[in-house]
């Protein structure tokens, strides 16, 4: 989620790029750094934390005149977040800030490395750079070099590049990751949403997938595949709260549908060719370790039970999940043997981090799995995994909980591997499957169509039972919460194979049942359930990649092969359901009432 922003002209650069950045906080970054050619000068700054650390390290700095300049703020992916990792990456004459992934920089960092090149940084980004001024050795040409450094480069990525070769030029490209240019007169701006630069810029041209060019003399030269090309600008929008959505309807909207490409920074560095790896974690952190407990609440909590089945299917470990508002009061027994591992959005939570600190007072190993680095439950812990969801502003947590389960899914597999508790053939098979999961979490407009149109149905009746078995009880917990909190609607979650003790009685027309029906993980025992429920005249709303002909309404999902692939995608329909119910209620998506998106009281 780092934002970019940039501007070539002759207005003040420190302040036009620090505002800029300011406005991509809400995405979330953990280092910022902006670097400016001026009067054929090149000079740069950066900083770890927060944008006003950055601040305070160019308060003696300003430019003056014509000039280029470039500005990011990071969320760490590939190395921790240090000033080395921090943006713009430096060559020897040449600056690069950059979002996304390459996915074959480790090629080419072996290359460029076996050609006498240093690299200073851990991350694939600086690469580009290197790549760069490889090329520009070679033909002194500026723009050629560029265009064969995009050339070789394989993933997604959105890239600004200035290099004192050519001082009076800003080079850009887009692949997968969005960026767009903005412009006034003779000013040009680049950023990665609308926000830096309204207020500034007058029309805007939004890059498409493939685009690349360079901005010079007032004017953008853009190509593509097929070689130079036109182009048309817009208006600019001038509402920020409305720009920061990008034009989705609402902040939760918006972020259902980046789960996908959140989920590539959650595991970028971490699930490699063969293995996971975190360089969070040492071996050693582990000796010892026979037992998990995990401890969370709310939405984390259901994660933490999805995270349970795994780590005692595959890593064959014993693993509890508690309530973190319950375990503080129940005497727990303790064991020096026993990893404590707390999930937490914000970090803040109280009772979870109240759990923690008991688990400490007990001299127990700490692992935390959070969105927000230096929280006081990061703080608090022995070793913190981060999720690199960035900033979620709609209460109901989306992408929170599907990045919280991934770092489970991972960790699994890390442990696996360390005790040798899976196969060659088992892990590379988990591998494949993790690396299918963005696509997984891709929302089509059919899907989202389909879901608006069925909302309607479920506007009344006496409740709603989310139904699932194994890993799909955690996520009919997590469905139901979802419509909880932002419709109003009473919503429970249960095993299905628990209908029959007691809660089919509620069944008839008025009762909703969505009925979580994957094709890889106990179909058949389902199938059975729900049919229980339709002898009983419920209402069924079946969503499964196999067509079953009691439902009265069917989702048809897309993956069958792995039961990860199938609970991801089944999660983005069940959080689009609730997001088109309470729309149809006229409730307040984002801000639903009594909630608060940190509870950090007990």
């Amino acid at each position: 989620m780092c934002g970019i922003v940039g501007y070539i002209g002759a207005k003040e650069k420190k302040e036009i790029l620090l505002d800029g950045l300011q406005e991509l906080e809400y995405r979330g970054y953990d280092s910022a750094g902006i670097a400016i050619i001026e009067n054929n000068k090149l000079k740069y700054f950066k900083a770890v934390g927060k944008l006003q650390n950055l601040r305070d390290k160019t308060k003696d700095y300003t430019s003056s005149g014509f000039g280029v300049s470039i500005g990011h703020t990071r969320w760490a992916t590939h190395g921790k977040p240090t000033e080395l990792n921090a943006h713009p990456h430096l060559g020897k004459f040449s600056f690069v800030v950059h979002n996304g992934i390459i996915e074959n920089y480790q090629n080419i960092k072996d290359e460029l490395q076996k050609e006498g090149v240093r690299f200073i940084s851990q991350t694939d980004t600086e690469t580009i750079v290197h790549l760069f001024e490889h090329y520009y050795a070679k033909s002194n040409d500026s723009f050629d070099s560029f265009e064969k450094s995009i050339s070789k480069l394989d993933g997604a990525y959105a890239t600004l590049l200035i290099s004192e070769a050519s001082p009076d030029t800003i080079f850009f490209a887009k692949n997968g990751s969005p960026m767009l240019i903005g412009f006034d007169g003779d000013d040009i701006y680049f950023a990665s949403s609308d926000t830096p630069i309204i207020g500034k810029a007058k029309e805007v041209y939004y890059l498409e997938d493939g685009e690349y060019g360079y901005a010079k003399d007032g004017e953008v030269k853009l190509f593509d595949k097929d070689g130079e090309k036109s182009f048309t600008t817009k208006p600019l929008a001038t509402d920020k709260a409305m720009a920061q959505k990008d034009g989705y309807r609402f902040f939760m909207e918006k972020e259902i549908y980046e789960q996908s490409s959140v989920m590539s920074d959650t595991m970028i560095g971490r699930v490699l060719d063969d293995r996971v790896e975190f360089e969070e974690l040492d071996e050693s952190f582990f000796d010892g370790i026979e037992n998990i407990k995990i401890c969370a609440c709310g939405t984390s909590y259901h994660s933490a039970l999805t995270g349970a089945y795994l780590l005692e299917r595959v890593a064959k470990i014993p693993c509890q999940v508690e309530i973190a508002s319950e375990f503080r009061y129940k005497e727990p027994l303790l064991r020096d043997n026993t990893l404590f591992i707390t999930i937490s959005q914000s970090g803040e939570t109280a009772d979870t981090l109240e759990a923690l600190k008991m688990a400490k007072r007990a001299g127990l190993k700490s692992l935390s799995i959070c969105n927000v680095d230096n929280s006081s439950i990061v703080r608090e812990s022995d070793r913190a995994i981060l999720t690199r969801a960035g900033i979620e502003k709609g209460v109901a947590s989306t992408k929170a909980f599907a990045t919280q389960t991934m770092v489970l899914w991972m960790l699994t597999l890390y442990i696996a591997q360390r005790e040798n508790s899976i196969t060659k053939e088992i892990l590379a098979q988990e591998l494949d499957a993790m690396r299918h999961t963005p696509k997984a979490l891709k929302v089509t407009e059919k899907l989202h169509n389909k879901l608006t149109r069925l909302s309607k149905r479920y506007l009344h009746g006496h409740g709603f039972f989310f139904i699932g078995r194994d890993i799909f009880f955690p996520l009919a917990l997590e469905g139901a919460l979802k419509l909880k909190e932002i419709s109003y609607l009473h919503a429970e979650g249960y095993p299905s194979g628990e209908m029959k003790h007691g809660p089919i009685a509620l069944a008839d027309s008025e009762l909703f049942t969505i009925a979580l029906m994957p094709k890889s993980l106990h179909y058949e025992k389902i199938k059975s359930n729900v049919e229980e429920l339709s002898a009983r005249d419920a209402t069924i709303l079946a969503i499964s990649p196999e067509p079953f002909e009691l439902a009265d309404d069917f989702v048809q999902t897309q993956y069958s092969s792995h039961p990860m692939l199938e609970f991801f995608e089944m999660m983005v329909v069940t959080q689009l359901l609730s997001l088109e119910v309470s729309v149809r209620l006229g409730n307040d998506v984002d801000m639903p009432r009594n909630l608060a998106k940190s509870v950090t009281v007990e």
